[in-house]
């Protein structure tokens, strides 16, 4: 194992070949159902998930990591001899980045021996940069050497998403500047992207066939002749829209790593069952 450990949460929803073979540590964040907690992607699957939401007459919550679980993590890792980067998911959505603070202010030495690094994104968009750290760190790269492969991975990482419908990111509160989009006529499918940690609208589609192809050319724009690329198609039980966007963003822009992922439970609270998202990386080796 590298000298640098990586860290990161559930809604990356890393494959698990991939977490295995990096050794990153994933700190689960949880599902609320009624007084069931379950932990996302131990305790539920993504499939058990959206089968019972779709049938559910209660919509489940989530809750950020505590302060005590990552800092449990932190110092196993720092008790086996590693320095630990730890990406938590963006902090404008949640308070697990701001719990990593507080555990490494807890421990001494954390401020020299544990870098925390606030995501900006979920899903794959976290992903991407979470995975080029530990590459970095499996190459000898020290831990301020990982942390600039971070940032500079998250700085040309992003995703843009369609959802079914905006009532879960409206209930869930991570709405952000879609908010101006609630009410708008059933046919029309907004497309949203995260943006300096925010959900915000991008445009409004008649279909959500016609919302996933404009999406592809948006990132395709966003992307803008940068290279090398790496693709992941997210979904919340649409496997089917997502495996076809991915192979037809694939054929497009030629990427040299490519990955058709479902969203985690925690995320599929706030987006909803049908959510098909591209998330990307380009321009980092």
């Amino acid at each position: 194992m590298p000298n640098v450990a990586i860290v990161t949460d559930s809604t990356a929803y890393l494959p698990g070949d991939l977490v295995e073979k990096y050794h990153i540590a994933v700190i689960p964040l949880a599902v609320v159902w009624g007084e069931e907690v379950l932990r996302d992607g131990v305790d539920v699957t993504p499939q058990e998930f959206y089968t019972r939401l779709s049938a559910a007459k209660t919509l489940p919550t989530t809750s950020q990591l505590t302060v005590v679980q990552i800092k449990e993590v932190f110092l196993s890792l720092l008790e086996q001899g590693h320095e630990v980067l730890a990406m938590f998911l963006s902090s404008k959505f949640s308070g697990s980045y701001q719990s990593a603070l507080q555990a490494q202010q807890e421990i001494p030495g954390g401020a020299e021996k544990i870098a925390v690094v606030d995501s900006l994104f979920t899903t794959m968009a976290m992903g991407w940069p979470v995975l080029t750290a530990a590459r970095a760190a499996e190459a000898g790269e020290s831990l301020a050497g990982v942390r600039k492969a971070a940032e500079h991975a998250r700085d040309n990482s992003g995703v843009l998403f369609v959802v079914e419908t905006l009532e879960f990111l409206r209930r869930g509160g991570r709405i952000g500047g879609a908010q101006a989009l609630l009410g708008t006529a059933l046919n029309i499918k907004p497309i949203l992207e995260m943006r300096a940690g925010r959900i915000e609208s991008v445009e409004k589609v008649r279909t959500k066939g016609k919302a996933i192809e404009r999406m592809l050319d948006l990132v395709v724009e966003r992307i803008g002749g940068r290279t090398p690329i790496r693709l992941a198609a997210s979904h919340a039980a649409a496997e089917a829209e997502a495996q076809t966007l991915l192979t037809a963003a694939c054929e497009r822009l030629q990427p040299v790593e490519s990955l058709c992922v479902p969203l985690s439970p925690v995320i599929g609270t706030h987006a909803g069952p049908g959510t098909v998202a591209l998330n990307y990386m380009a321009g980092v080796e």
